[in-house]
């Protein structure tokens, strides 16, 4: 199987040929723990910098420190496809599920899409809306917020959380089990912006990683990512 990775890194996905990860359950683990750190680190500047002298962050700082946690999310899951011999950045993307999909993927995303507005009825019926923290207007002009929010978020975190870790646990654990973990880590980790919100979160990280195992690329997932941000922030 790597073999074939290596040979044809942009080649459409055969039966067999999932996951394309070379690295394990833990490495895929420690990498989303890696990616935070990272984001971290390089957010430290702007977090000085933007600082407005009252504990809070002016638009600079907000954007620097958005920025840099997507960039952390990017670079540390294609440092560890790296680590894992992927020796150029087309089998790298490779690896992480950067591929060609099929026409038949166009079904599995409508099906992603009317599970999610289900449990999303359901859970608001039961619970009430769920509410995150606006953190659109922190990052000024509107351009500015799409840019953050709808393009580069939802590409960097399928990157990191269906790439990298999801592509990961599947090497180890059945597809099910995989998703359940990916779900649950994608969820919690937003559980900082709105506790009410983490459920809906989790089941849409559960359902990505399906839709990545049944097209065999992380494009359809950027994708529904990119609809779901561009309704949430228009809700804003």
């Amino acid at each position: 199987m790597g073999t074939n990775l290596a040979a044809e890194p942009v080649e459409r996905p055969r039966p067999g040929g999932f996951p394309y990860a070379t690295w394990g359950g833990w490495a895929a683990v420690l990498g989303v723990i890696g990616a935070l750190a990272a984001g971290v680190a390089l957010a430290i500047p702007f977090s000085i910098i933007g600082n407005n002298g009252h504990g809070e962050l002016d638009t600079f700082g907000n954007i620097g420190v958005q920025a840099m946690t997507e960039l952390g999310f990017l670079l540390v899951p294609m440092a560890i496809a790296a680590q894992h011999g992927a020796s150029t950045l087309a089998l790298i993307l490779a690896r992480l599920g950067f591929r060609r999909f099929r026409p038949s993927a166009l079904k599995w995303m409508g099906a992603t899409v009317i599970a999610y507005l289900v449990f999303n009825a359901v859970y608001v019926a039961v619970f009430g809306e769920p509410h995150q923290e606006d953190i659109a207007e922190g990052f000024g002009p509107v351009p500015v917020q799409v840019l953050l929010i709808v393009i580069l978020a939802p590409i960097s975190e399928e990157i990191c959380f269906r790439g990298m870790l999801y592509g990961g646990l599947r090497t180890k654990l059945p597809m099910l089990p995989a998703a359940l973990i990916g779900g649950l880590v994608f969820g919690g980790l937003h559980a900082l912006t709105g506790v009410s919100a983490v459920p809906p979160l989790i089941v849409f990280g559960f359902l990505l990683c399906l839709l990545y195992e049944r097209t065999g690329s992380i494009v359809p997932g950027i994708v529904l990512h990119m609809l779901n941000n561009s309704v949430a922030l228009l809700g804003q």
